[in-house]
């Protein structure tokens, strides 16, 4: 009975262990705002991605975007399914910097699909 009450216990743990923070990845102090095509929105747990192809900020050439969304379960509780964006929906994303220098990949806060205004967190303007 012990080794299974431990075995349960560490199988609970160890996703815990595998997950991060928002903050501990993104500045969440800060945001950028990011329009582009959707090339591939993956709704899948435990984070959802939609990949988008825009122009960096900075230097204005055209580059690919990862936004790390929420999980399957809270997406669909917000009324979205995986028919909800498709590729080459033209988007405007509102997102958290990554913590590591170069990356590409943002924290999604916000989302307005241009064509219908389809609007999903944060305002994004």
């Amino acid at each position: 009975m012990r080794n299974r009450l431990l075995l349960v216990s560490f199988g609970l743990a160890v996703p815990l262990l595998a997950h991060h923070s928002i903050s501990g990845t993104y500045y969440t102090d800060q945001q950028i705002k990011i329009e582009g095509k959707l090339v591939e929105f993956n709704l899948r747990n435990p984070h959802s991605f939609v990949e988008l192809e825009g122009k960096d900020p900075k230097t204005g050439q055209p580059t690919r975007f990862s936004f790390e969304w929420g999980s399957v379960k809270r997406l669909e509780r917000a009324g979205i399914a995986k028919e909800t964006l498709k590729p080459g929906d033209w988007l405007v994303i509102l997102g958290n910097p990554s913590r590591k220098a170069g990356d590409r990949t943002l924290h999604m806060v916000g989302a307005v699909r241009k064509g219908d205004g389809w609007k999903w967190g944060r305002t994004v303007e």
